[in-house]
């Protein structure tokens, strides 16, 4: 009986042992959804399982999704230690891709559409750093007034009104602005709406920074480029 229960034992404990070699050699839980979002220099927007990420040169997400290098055309990351190059495609595509100005001196920008066929910009006003939605309706930049409190904008010398929203009509506060910029395109004392509230929920990108600039469409690209 003694010999029986020993024999027991150690089969118990060589299938004890296979499990637990097993379970060290299965991977860890894979990424289900890669997008990038935006790409500049030394930095990747991501969208990881749904999840927005900003990630620099070195860092890692909490999904385990590692940096290791950004331009404005591609970017690499490692996941699990397998390295993956992720370029402009029907999958992964840059939102904002800066493009430095060329031999006329006329700056420009690439944007392209996310998957609901809107245009998102990264940009700044007056220096801080916003993320735009290009709305060709827009009359002129229009900003919330949440976010205007967020930039610090000085609202004292501005024109009080009223403007037309798909909630109906709301007060705004006309300004200017003293830059906005997108890319390596900049533009100076720039109209702008600051409406009542916290709508629009991010700033738009209006036609007071629009008409200064040749936009040319093509399918999902748009470009920019400083007139």
């Amino acid at each position: 009986m003694k010999a029986r229960r020993q024999r027991i034992l150690a089969v118990t404990t060589r299938i004890m042992s296979a499990s637990c070699l097993l379970l060290s050699t299965l991977p860890a839980a894979a990424v289900d959804t890669l997008q990038v979002m935006a790409l500049t220099r030394d930095r990747v927007i991501l969208s990881i399982d749904g999840a927005r990420r900003v990630l620099r040169v070195g860092e890692e997400s909490p999904e385990g999704v590692r940096l290791v290098e950004a331009t404005s055309a591609h970017a690499v990351v490692s996941i699990d230690g397998q390295e993956q190059r992720l370029e402009p495609g029907p999958v992964t595509r840059p939102v904002g891709v800066s493009v430095d100005a060329g031999a006329d001196g006329r700056g420009s920008v690439v944007l392209w559409a996310d998957s609901r066929g809107f245009f998102h910009a990264e940009g700044r006003i007056n220096g801080r750093p916003v993320e735009f939605l290009v709305d060709t309706g827009a009359t002129t930049v229009a900003i919330s007034g949440r976010d205007a409190r967020a930039l610090d904008l000085d609202l004292s010398n501005g024109t009080r009104g009223i403007a037309q929203t798909a909630s109906g009509l709301v007060g705004m506060t006309s300004v200017k602005l003293d830059e906005v910029s997108v890319g390596s395109i900049t533009l100076y004392n720039v109209d702008a709406g600051v409406i009542d509230g916290n709508h629009p929920a991010v700033p738009l990108l209006g036609a007071s920074f629009l008409n200064q600039v040749d936009m040319q469409r093509a399918g999902q690209r748009m470009e920019l480029t400083r007139k």
